[in-house]
């Protein structure tokens, strides 16, 4: 929703550093030598100190003027809302935006991830929170809300999904893709939250020995969806180069001297660790590293690289990257879910779903290593 803009173009931000300083109205106000009405008037945007009591205010609260007032340059400030399952905490004011339905979601580019951060620019600075509702925030947008509303947030852990955002930037100019790194089920619960467009996953169903369809049945229950193939992948055990602890199946994870990383609860990755040692029944109180945890297949890389772990289950890709040796385990379907009215209603679906297509995108997924990419943009069933 729409705000208005502050009166003479400043950025009051006064209430959130009050906030953050565990202050009440009552003890700014009389460490500041004003009375409550005033500190009020001057949170609502009612009126604007004047220099004194500015710098008698920033003093109090430890922060300079510019911290608490500043001018912004006319652009457009909107309400947002930071997603479900945000820590909290803001380590950041920058965010990626996206329109998905009616409500447009905010997330800090923090949580993207350590490079992401670096190489990811801001489609708008959080310039504070709202009293309407939780997680709501105000944003000041740093390019135009057209070029937001064509943006597609894909939630998932295939670092390739940004390779086919870059394809479509190329065909489409202004629309684009937005990876959102997190396990297939959380990838999931996103979909079904409302805070993503897309959700990527990789779930093999233990009983049946499906990919994907059986879980979308259990979480996206009576919610239309299309199924689109995304890649197919080689999944197995990623070791260092050389494979120093000579590791030469599942059964070695039993080992004293075998340390792995996993990745969280609700990643394929997991669910595949858990069905194998249960087939081969290996205890996870005996596996070392069980419950060291990477947030991501390029983070469960660098745990390996760094020595910090001697394996863990990831892509073959991830391995290429990092010239480790791999030992394949099966093989995967790496599937996007996408409610229905958006393959019809987004102005970028349709630019995403047709690079998917493309014979120089297949390519070049393929040479990452491990893909096999015959089958992406094939619809494999709607629900």
């Amino acid at each position: 929703m729409r705000i208005p803009k502050p009166r003479q173009q400043v950025t009051n931000r006064l209430r959130e550093m009050r906030i953050a300083a565990g202050l009440s109205q009552g003890d700014l106000a009389q460490n500041a030598g004003i009375t409550r009405q005033a500190l009020y008037a001057m949170e609502k945007d009612q009126y604007l100190p004047g220099t004194e009591v500015a710098l008698q205010l920033a003093r109090t609260l430890g922060a300079s003027v510019e911290d608490l007032f500043s001018l912004h340059d006319g652009r457009e400030i909107l309400e947002a809302e930071l997603p479900a399952d945000h820590s909290g905490v803001l380590k950041s004011t920058r965010v990626k935006l996206a329109r998905v339905g009616n409500r447009l979601v905010a997330k800090p580019v923090t949580e993207l991830g350590d490079v992401l951060n670096y190489t990811v620019p801001a489609d708008a600075l959080i310039l504070g929170t709202t009293s309407r509702r939780k997680r709501s925030v105000y944003v000041q947008l740093l390019k135009s809300q057209k070029d937001v509303e064509s943006q597609i947030v894909v939630a998932g852990c295939d670092p390739a999904i940004y390779l086919a955002g870059e394809h479509v930037r190329q065909q489409a100019g202004k629309a684009s893709v937005v990876g959102w790194n997190m396990a297939s089920l959380a990838a999931l619960r996103a979909l079904k939250r409302g805070d993503v467009h897309v959700a990527g996953i990789h779930m093999r169903d233990p009983r049946s020995g499906e990919y994907n369809l059986p879980f979308l049945k259990k979480h996206l229950q009576g919610q239309p969806v299309t199924v689109v193939r995304f890649a197919t992948w080689q999944e197995g055990l990623l070791l260092k180069e050389g494979n120093p602890k000579h590791v030469r199946s599942l059964d070695d994870l039993a080992r004293h001297d075998v340390r792995m990383v996993n990745r969280e609860k609700g990643a394929g990755a997991r669910l595949l660790l858990d069905h194998l040692l249960s087939r081969h029944r290996i205890p996870t109180q005996i596996v070392r590293g069980y419950g060291t945890v990477a947030s991501s297949q390029i983070g469960l890389g660098r745990y390996i690289s760094e020595g910090k772990a001697d394996v863990g289950i990831g892509a073959q890709a991830v391995a290429q990257l990092y010239n480790f040796d791999f030992i394949p385990l099966q093989e995967e379907w790496y599937d996007l879910v996408i409610p229905t009215a958006y393959v019809h209603s987004h102005p970028g679906m349709k630019i995403f779903l047709d690079t998917l297509v493309t014979r120089r995108f297949q390519q070049e997924i393929e040479a990452l290593g491990g893909y096999d990419a015959r089958e992406s943009g094939k619809i494999i069933g709607e629900k």
